[in-house]
């Protein structure tokens, strides 16, 4: 607040850091923090000081309330202050937090930007698959799970069901728990590493970092049924898995699909039919680009597109969809791992996570191995630079294998079993829940 002058300048997140943080952590020194900070804008007639007190108020009242035996005193205070600016929304929020969870972080940058600048409202940037964003507005207490819907109401998306908030960051994607709040999950996944001390304070800003919103699940998933959807999701999220030749698929499909990628990238302009043997990257699998010659694949492209006349680029897109979702791959999410365990199976394997378990997979002849459905799955964990999965049934045993991914499939094994328990309670009569 200014009434004590500092040794060194420091950053406004530096010092609500310093405030917040143990607070956060530790309950019993929250009712600490209110009591100081209203005994410090008592009698204060320093203008910049109450400013700056509100500002630490707001901020306050948006991460955890005080105990029962506090918080009518904190009503009192915050109501005889009418002329306050920021008085009535720090009632407001006063009035919310205390009926829910108290946050687990101190303040986000973008909280503590916002409120510096006198600024009550926060909008934050949220990436597509299809490489659009929005700009969504967002609270202290908006969790996860409210800005999914929030998402998905202002896209007009069917449902929110299915789709998740990952954060990207330099080092890796980290799917964002829909429980938690949105500005304690930014906080938890961007936290620099302890060793990496901030020589001066101008450097106090955040990581770099992008929110998407994405499709995570894939179930209920009929191209053609929700466009937006399709569009904005689906195509976007589909369309690298089949040219990183993921799928097993005939010569005829994959020329199909070929006219169809070729209409979506040259808008139905015929005269760049002389760059399709250029293109084939775009619209041909990287591992079946040598099945035919550049010529071969050029006539075989231009007839099915002849074929396909009268379509537009989105409509060519669901196509696309409705061709490749008659496939057993449709959907899954893959991962290329390395295993030592189990000598029948490839060292370098494929695993494929998608609605109805687990596959392992021949990376070179695509062949399905095995697939373990969710109900066989016992246990999984994730170390370091391996996942391990048990696995019941008849025969007990236990897969492991070498990956950076783990935490991705081991997040996707509890989101699909989960969706299943969700939908498992949902049907059971209300005298058997309880059993």
């Amino acid at each position: 607040m200014g009434d004590y002058p500092l040794k060194h300048a420091r950053s406004p997140m530096e010092l609500t850091d310093q405030i917040f943080g143990p607070a956060t952590q530790h309950a019993a020194l929250q009712d600490e923090i209110y009591c100081q900070i209203m005994k410090q804008m008592t009698n204060n007639r320093n203008r910049v000081s109450m400013e700056l007190g509100w500002q630490l108020m707001w901020l306050c009242t948006g991460l955890f309330p005080p105990s029962n035996s506090l918080a009518k005193h904190a009503h009192r205070f915050l109501k005889s202050r009418p002329r306050d600016p920021l008085a009535s929304d720090c009632l407001k929020r006063l009035q919310n937090i205390l009926s829910l969870q108290p946050r687990q972080h101190p303040p986000h940058y973008a909280e503590v930007d916002a409120i510096h600048r006198n600024s009550t409202q926060i909008y934050h940037k949220v990436t597509f698959p299809n490489e659009a964003d929005e700009l969504f507005e967002v609270t202290s207490t908006t969790t996860i799970r409210d800005l999914c819907s929030t998402i998905a109401t202002q896209l007009n998306l069917s449902s929110p069901d299915g789709y998740g908030l990952f954060m990207k960051t330099a080092v890796k994607v980290s799917n964002l728990d829909d429980e938690m709040y949105f500005f304690d999950s930014l906080r938890q996944n961007a936290e620099p590493p302890k060793k990496i001390k901030i020589k001066k304070a101008k450097e106090a800003t955040p990581s770099a970092f992008l929110v998407f919103f994405m499709r995570k699940l894939w179930f209920n998933v009929i191209p053609g049924r929700d466009l937006m959807a399709d569009l904005t999701f689906h195509y976007p999220q589909e369309l690298p898995r089949y040219l990183r030749g993921y799928h097993s698929c005939s010569r005829e499909a994959m020329v199909e699909l070929a006219a169809l990628l070729f209409r979506i990238q040259t808008d139905s302009d015929r005269s760049q039919f002389v760059m399709i043997p250029r293109m084939l990257k775009e619209l041909v699998p990287e591992d079946q680009m040598d099945l035919m010659s550049s010529d071969e694949w050029k006539k075989n492209i231009i007839s099915s597109y002849n074929q396909q006349m009268g379509i537009t680029a989105d409509e060519a897109r669901v196509s696309f969809l409705k061709v490749i979702s008659s496939w057993p791959t449709f959907g899954c999410t893959f991962f290329e791992v390395k295993q030592t365990c189990e000598p029948s199976y490839p060292t370098n394997m494929r695993i494929a996570i998608s609605k109805v378990g687990v596959s392992f997979i021949d990376p070179k002849t695509k062949e399905l191995l095995v697939m373990h459905p969710f109900g066989k799955i016992t246990d999984w964990q994730t170390d370091n630079h391996h996942f391990h999965m048990s696995i019941g049934g008849l025969v007990q045993g236990t897969f492991s294998c070498e990956t950076p991914l783990g935490y991705k499939m081991e997040d996707l094994l509890l989101s699909y079993i989960s969706m299943y328990e969700k939908e498992r309670l949902s049907v059971l009569p209300r005298n058997q829940m309880f059993s």
